[in-house]
């Protein structure tokens, strides 16, 4: 096994000249359906050198549901922005949101200036321009910036290296649920599912460009918390199933803990691997990934996954019961893979002359089986029936589906039926793997979505 010292892993790959390190601003996110407010939480200069690039410091690339950048605090200069999405943006869409406020804890982080800065968090309006929601002059000599380094959660596990953080895609993997005797399952675990990333296209071509460490802080007891069982646990990770009263759903709240964990590393994206076989995973964009290491379905929730987390893409399916609640208004979706538009203006220029729009597909005989096989996974599930049940039902959908859909996945077009939606809202092809379970690649407009974020800390390789 590859474990390396933290600090001495990072001061190996620094960039010459020295990056600075990292600067976190931990802040409470508090509203409700149709409120929120901003407080400072703490101010942390976390242990390592910034893992980002400084020649790619401002976030061209017009994602997420919120933006933050920090300017200078005398000349208003931009020195360092990025688009993100968070627990509390999906959590407002919900039903407990319209009669209950919620506080959930969440971070941003920058190379630590020399001066104070403003950091300025802004929210996508309903016509895509991000307006200001909140603004905090930071002082980075303000003796309440913390510098001490939180307690070690272990050694770090070199994954994949390529290069220095600071030229290169950073993705960390965190253990979730695993007991100090389970350190070898979590390398196991890891490694399995780093292969499966890296035979997925565009993560296939740009295995140079992308270093992958794993940090695993050892649980007193394994697995993590499954409320809809009776099941909790406690960890420095705080991984959970029911996130939102969705069985399959997993997130973290214990964001300030996690945040701690992570920053043993260097890294420009998070995943936390749950040490569990029951299906389930989450991803939120410039937040984290989550998957159930362990299930039968790990390697594609994997990847699935960290095309939400890393480059913001939208599900494409529609058939499967989500605790949010549908748009008011048909507000266009900000992911680059999804749209309102039938002629699919955002990914036209991918589109051959002559394919037609919106593209033919069996919406309806699809539609009509993803349902009963729903109805199938909610009794399952009712009766905490056994994990090998419901991969034997999802097996037989793959099946089903591969042959149904592989005929009509070809050119891209505009096919109705994405983002929970079933009508009025519209995919780039037939398959992808935002959409289903089936061994297909991502889709044209996916694989270009996840080259453009990887471009932002990553030269491009030769290839």
């Amino acid at each position: 096994m590859t474990f390396l010292p933290a600090l001495a892993v990072a001061l190996a790959f620094t960039a010459s000249p020295p990056a600075p390190r990292t600067f976190r601003v931990d802040y409470f996110h508090t509203g409700t359906a149709t409120t929120e407010t901003f407080s400072l939480d703490r101010l942390v200069l976390e242990p390592l050198p910034f893992p980002g690039r400084l020649d790619r410091a401002v976030d061209d690339l017009g994602l997420g549901k919120y933006l933050f950048e920090v300017r200078d605090a005398r000349s208003d200069e931009l020195l360092y922005s990025r688009g993100f999405a968070s627990i509390f943006g999906e959590w407002e869409t919900t039903d407990e949101a319209r009669g209950a406020a919620r506080t959930f804890s969440e971070s941003v982080r920058f190379p630590a200036p020399s001066a104070p800065v403003k950091l300025v968090l802004k929210k996508r309006a309903p016509d895509q321009s991000f307006r200001e929601a909140w603004t905090l002059l930071v002082d980075p000599a303000n003796q309440f910036a913390d510098d001490a380094p939180p307690p070690s959660p272990g050694p770090l596990l070199a994954l994949r290296r390529s290069g220095p953080p600071a030229r290169k895609f950073d993705l960390l993997l965190v253990g979730d649920g695993y007991t100090a005797a389970e350190r070898g399952r979590f390398e196991a675990d890891a490694r399995r599912l780093v292969k499966a990333l890296f035979h997925a296209e565009p993560w296939r071509s740009r295995q140079g460009d992308v270093n992958v460490w794993g940090l695993c802080p050892p649980s007193d007891q394994p697995g993590v918390s499954r409320p809809s069982t009776g099941v909790h646990r406690r960890s420095r990770v705080g991984a959970t199933y029911d996130a939102f009263g969705s069985e399959r759903y997993v997130l973290s709240f214990e964001n300030r803990s996690l945040r701690d964990v992570a920053s043993f590393a260097p890294y420009d994206a998070l995943a936390i691997l749950v040490n569990g076989d029951t299906y389930g995973g989450g991803g939120i964009f410039n937040l984290y990934a989550t998957v159930a290491a362990r299930s039968r379905w790990a390697e594609y929730i994997f990847v699935h996954e960290l095309g939400h987390s890393v480059a913001a893409l939208a599900d494409e399916y529609f058939t499967s019961d989500t605790a949010y609640l549908p748009a008011q208004g048909r507000v266009e979706p900000w992911e680059a893979n999804v749209t309102h538009d039938p002629k699919a203006a955002k990914w036209a220029d991918l589109i051959q002359p002559g394919t037609p729009l919106p593209t033919p597909w069996p919406r309806d005989r699809f539609t009509a089986r993803a349902r009963e096989i729903q109805e199938q996974r909610k009794a399952i599930r009712k009766r905490n029936g056994p994990e090998r049940e419901m991969d034997a039902l999802f097996t037989q959908q793959q099946k089903e589906e591969t042959a149904l859909l592989s005929p009509f996945n070809g050119p891209v077009g505009a096919f109705e039926g994405a983002n929970y939606e079933p009508a009025g809202t519209f995919r780039p092809q037939a398959d992808c793997i935002m959409f289903s379970r089936d061994p297909v690649p991502f889709c044209a407009v996916c694989r270009r979505t996840l080259d453009r974020v990887l471009d932002l800390y990553a030269a491009p390789s030769a290839r």
